[in-house]
């Protein structure tokens, strides 16, 4: 039953280290990018998603 309790566990690490690692990239690149470059882009999602923005 330990072992069970281990690879439960274990299973739920590796993607919640997936998730910090995404995650930090993404932090990571938004905050080197140019204003209007992340401006631009989550405009553009906006309107490709169907939600008005102006």
């Amino acid at each position: 039953m330990t072992t069970q309790i281990r690879t439960a566990a274990e299973t739920r690490l590796i993607p919640a280290l997936f998730v910090a690692i995404l995650g930090l990239a993404v932090i990571t690149l938004a905050g080197h990018v140019q204003a209007s470059a992340l401006h631009d882009a989550a405009h553009d999602v906006r309107h490709a998603t169907g939600f008005p923005c102006h």
